[in-house]
């Protein structure tokens, strides 16, 4: 928890430094260093979490929520979970499906609350939302943390095809609304 907290009061590294080491890494590497920005610590933070098992995750978010409540609705308000995916339109249910593996899918989907299930089994033909709900029940009981990786595998896939502009993820505001 101490690195969480240190990392989330981090300063900025200045500008000359930065210069410093981007010219020091083009004489020696012979490369461009491509320019960065400095990352809001809130989003490495959600990010790490992210990455997390839903276990050790809501440890350190309990943690951080005694500790720094603002930080800690900052960093929620950052993350994409796998039911965030509720946010996504059917084309882009679609394309995910298409893109996904369906191995994965069947996976993250046995752990899924009954909204994210019927969001995929919707955006399915019938013939195919019945094999994978088969798929689903010859798994039999399953790991959490088997469930935990594909799902995050799932919302790797979301996250990259958002991206690459194929999937648009709403985030919930008026103006990510769409007219049809």
């Amino acid at each position: 928890m101490e690195v969480i907290m240190r990392m989330l009061r981090m300063e900025p590294v200045q500008k000359e430094v930065l210069d410093g080491v981007e010219r020091t890494l083009h004489t020696e590497f012979m490369s461009n260093l491509a320019r960065t920005q400095r990352r809001d610590a809130h989003e490495m933070m959600a990010d790490i979490f992210n990455s997390l098992d839903r276990n050790t995750e809501s440890r350190f978010m309990s943690v951080l929520e005694e500790r720094n409540r603002e930080s800690a609705e900052w960093i929620k308000a950052l993350m994409f979970t796998f039911e965030d995916l509720v946010r996504i339109d059917s084309a882009s249910v679609q394309t995910l499906l298409r893109h996904g593996e369906k191995d994965k899918l069947a996976l993250a989907l046995k752990g899924a609350s009954d909204t994210i299930k019927d969001l995929f089994f919707k955006n399915m033909l019938e013939r195919a939302g019945k094999m994978l709900r088969e798929d689903m029940e010859a798994l039999g009981p399953v790991r959490l943390r088997k469930v935990d990786k594909a799902q995050s595998s799932i919302v790797a896939l979301a996250k990259e095809l958002a991206n690459s502009n194929q999937i648009v993820i709403s985030e919930g505001r008026e103006e990510d609304e769409f007219v049809y």
